[in-house]
């Protein structure tokens, strides 16, 4: 007897969300040994190939610090990803977290993120899907941004989109 394929895509299946302490441990694993357009092109196809593969209804951005090296929206995303992508990215480059780090952090303190920074809601965005590129003893010196799952899983297509480039 086949089996029956499931009626859900593969992202809606439940994601737990990490934990603060969990998010910045992950951050410290992350760490490039360099980075330059090659690599930022690199890191934005793996997760084009992902969503391509897994029909991800996806926006795509990797910087160079704020400039866009790699952008797509792959089929079923809209323009509004392109914005939600940018908004996550200046969160990961002025605070040096991830998008989804500032939300919790925020919830876990009882406050706004945009009244707590005094931030504007059109140009922020904590929620999951920023994360910042480092350098091993250097800092932030990008961003990769995805847009269109639920924000954990946007998230966690960067993280591991990631991990195979810092062991080079």
């Amino acid at each position: 007897m086949a089996a029956i394929p499931s009626p859900d895509p593969p992202w809606t299946l439940p994601v737990t969300t990490p934990t603060l302490e969990e998010l910045l441990a992950q951050e410290a694993t992350i760490a490039l040994k360099s980075f330059d357009y090659a690599t930022a092109w690199q890191i934005g196809a793996a997760i084009q190939k992902r969503a391509a593969e897994e029909k991800l209804p996806i926006g795509i951005e990797v910087t160079h610090g704020a400039t866009p090296v790699f952008l797509a929206l792959m089929p079923g995303s809209t323009p509004d990803n392109l914005d939600w992508v940018r908004r996550k990215r200046e969160v990961a480059l002025r605070f040096h977290h991830s998008s989804l780090y500032m939300r919790l952090l925020c919830e876990t303190q009882g406050v706004d993120f945009h009244a707590r920074y005094r931030l504007p809601h059109e140009d922020f965005a904590a929620s999951g899907g920023g994360v910042p590129i480092f350098i091993e003893n250097v800092g932030v010196v990008g961003a990769a941004s995805v847009s269109g799952l639920p924000n954990v899983e946007d998230h966690r297509l960067v993280i591991e989109a990631l991990k195979p480039l810092v062991a080079k």
